[in-house]
């Protein structure tokens, strides 16, 4: 099923998205990285992983956070990113999925990060490439909320050693993905073999 354009409220802004609803029960929602920085929800990485999903019969969302693309709103500095979040989890219960998973990328899964450190609302959360070494994450909040840290082994935000800190305080799995950087061009289907293999531990 081809994934349709839809629009949903987020502190009376109007976001745009893409929506693949093939399942009524379970949902995952896709966070893209840095709106400063050129992420929109058509990235690489945040495709990959909406691919994945749909091939496992989750209803996929993907959207673009405020300010960016056709989404009304301006930069908020991770804040008012958090509340899209939110929104779009809603959203996504709003139209019958009953458990609903979060993966962010890069920025994604720090303005993910704000809000799973403070509320329970998805089912399984899942970080790519958190960029560690140059946002910060609330870890102590974050103890074993994360089930999967999927990074490269030369990603420029998140290095080895901070890795290593960030997966003994949170208490999650971890994948590195050899000579891939932070931005895994080239490197996409690694990424998606990765999510597949491990569809047991990730609930998909």
């Amino acid at each position: 099923m081809p994934e349709e354009k839809v629009f949903f409220t987020s502190s009376s802004l109007h976001l745009e998205g893409l929506l693949d609803g093939i399942s009524g029960q379970n949902g995952v929602v896709i966070c893209h990285p840095h709106p400063l920085m050129g992420g929109t929800m058509h990235n690489n990485v945040v495709e990959a992983i909406q691919e994945v999903f749909a091939a496992e019969n989750y209803a996929t969302l993907r959207f673009n956070f405020r300010g960016v693309g056709g989404s009304q709103g301006a930069y908020d500095e991770g804040r008012g990113e958090s509340e899209d979040i939110r929104a779009a989890c809603h959203f996504m219960k709003s139209i019958g999925c009953q458990n609903v998973n979060f993966v962010g990328y890069s920025f994604g899964a720090w303005a993910g990060a704000q809000l799973i450190a403070r509320e329970n609302i998805f089912t399984v959360n899942i970080f790519v490439a958190p960029p560690i070494d140059i946002l910060k994450f609330d870890l102590v909040n974050l103890q074993n909320k994360i089930a999967l840290v999927i990074c490269g082994e030369n990603d420029q935000f998140c290095w080895s050693a901070s890795l290593e800190q960030m997966i003994k305080k949170i208490k999650a799995q971890k994948i590195v993905i050899r000579e891939a950087d932070h931005f895994f061009f080239g490197r996409e289907n690694e990424l998606k073999d990765i999510l597949h293999q491990n569809s047991n531990i990730l609930k998909i």
